[in-house]
């Protein structure tokens, strides 16, 4: 394979828009790695996606289609109704690895029918600080040995029904209070903290055969105080030598400002490269330009020695190998099954008082970058912006109320709405659709952690059995 073809094969971008243009084709056939779905590709339903993942593997067969399917918050084949199984945390709460298990073969089959050849899920953060505001519900808990176990279940069932699993983001994303899409967060671990801890759920992932793992883009000083994971030679080093992994290792999106901030996508690409890293991934609605003037940087570093060609090479020959795993079948697990784990999944701190006439409010507070614009909650009667200062007057003083939050514990103004709410001694319940962090025991509180369809049907379950009449 030449340079200019190898140069592309270790890119994963994502284009704009629901049907492949022609300029993309074209990167396709002359041997682009693959292509990376979002929200914005899956918005025209499924008969649209399958016909764009058809495209993608008319001009390229063997092309990697890549996507976001974690379960629970982070969805994009059903980012306009809501995910139809448990995410991460709850299934984490529920801690039935059968249930982890099947539903994973669910999303794979899911993904088999959309075209799609590799998840990048499931993520093997072990989310230790409450305030993180990336990983949070999307990690399956707090306990290293019990997320590990979770893991390797999830990925399991997944890659059983016929697709590519991706553990992400090496060494662990889950001890920082900082959004790597917007800065970059520092992890002060010593190696015995990292073995003991973060990398538990990496070790599980490659005992059971994970295809590939994602680096993220956070520094180590332990190991490398100048670079994140995704640019840094020893952390990969790490990955490879101490883990003993031997996949396709791929970068978090480069475009996130923990990787390219003040050095561009071209230059964090040519770096995470020299570092280890097998398949890149460029971030959502990048352009042709951008791709080509990457792999011009990247060719540019091969005849200058920076990068050198051998270490491209056994780059893309590891994602030519990635390939989906065989189907191995189906799950069984029911709708009825899926509301029973919803069950075991959502927790009640306090007594939930007589919701008779409830009105139901929302503190409006955006999602983090991997989320995106996705359903939460159940519908509201009242939307309080998360920003608002003050209790809005259509709030109702002599009437229960249910008040929706997302990681409220992390919102200073949701935090003071709550506070206010407690002393006016109405009948309230919170229900919380994210990380459960500390919260007011003056008021009683509904833990949902992260949103789904089951979870919605076993919290409106909870609020009907209080007296709540929708």
């Amino acid at each position: 394979m030449n340079p200019e073809r190898m140069a592309l094969q270790v890119l994963l971008p994502a284009f704009p828009g629901t049907t492949l243009t022609a300029d993309a084709a074209a990167l396709l056939e002359e041997g682009l790695g693959g292509v990376c779905l979002f929200g914005s590709n899956t918005a025209d339903g499924p008969d649209a996606l399958r016909a764009l993942t058809g495209a993608i593997h008319t001009a390229a067969p063997d092309a990697i289609v890549a996507v976001d399917e974690e379960g629970g918050d982070v969805t994009r084949l059903h980012a306009g109704s809501g995910s139809p199984v448990l995410g991460p945390a709850a299934l984490g709460q529920a801690d039935d690895l059968e249930l982890t298990r099947t539903t994973g073969c669910l999303v794979g089959a899911d993904l088999v029918e959309a075209g799609v050849d590799l998840d990048l899920g499931p993520v093997a953060d072990v989310n230790t600080d409450p305030d993180n505001p990336v990983i949070g519900t999307r990690s399956f808990g707090t306990d290293p040995v019990r997320v590990a176990a979770h893991v390797a279940a999830w990925l399991s069932g997944l890659q059983g029904a016929g697709v590519a699993a991706c553990a992400k983001h090496f060494p662990g994303h889950g001890d920082t209070a900082q959004d790597s899409h917007l800065e970059l967060p520092t992890v002060d671990a010593d190696l015995d903290l990292l073995l003991a801890r973060e990398l538990v759920p990496f070790v599980a992932a490659v005992d059971a055969g994970v295809a590939a793992v994602m680096t993220s883009h956070i520094v180590l000083p332990a190991l490398d105080a100048g670079l994140p994971a995704t640019l840094s030679r020893p952390v990969i080093a790490l990955l490879r030598e101490r883990l003993g992994f031997d996949g396709v290792i791929v970068s978090d999106a480069l475009d996130m400002a923990g990787a390219s901030g003040g050095r561009g996508i071209p230059e964090a690409a040519v770096l995470s490269l020299v570092a280890g890293a097998d398949l890149l991934c460029l971030g959502a609605d990048k352009d042709v330009d951008l791709v080509r003037g990457v792999q011009s940087a990247i060719l540019t570093a091969v005849r200058t020695g920076r990068l050198p060609e051998e270490r491209l090479s056994d780059a893309a020959r590891r994602v030519s190998a990635l390939r989906r795993p065989p189907d191995g079948g189906r799950a069984s697990l029911d709708g009825a099954g899926l509301l029973a784990g919803a069950r075991r999944s959502v927790t009640v701190d306090g007594v939930v008082p007589s919701l008779a006439g409830a009105v139901v409010v929302r503190v409006d507070t955006p999602a983090n970058i991997a989320v995106g614009d996705v359903p939460w909650g159940l519908p509201s009667d009242v939307v309080i912006p998360g920003t608002a200062s003050g209790t809005p007057a259509d709030v109702p003083r002599d009437r229960p109320l249910v008040v929706q939050v997302r990681d409220a514990h992390r919102r200073p103004e949701a935090l003071s709405l709550l506070d206010r709410l407690a002393g006016t001694g109405q009948p309230i319940v919170v229900v919380e659709w994210g990380w459960p962090g500390p919260h007011d025991a003056r008021l009683p509180r509904i833990c949902a952690r992260g949103y789904s369809r089951p979870g919605a049907t076993a919290v409106t379950e909870l609020l009907r059995r209080a007296g709540w009449d929708r």
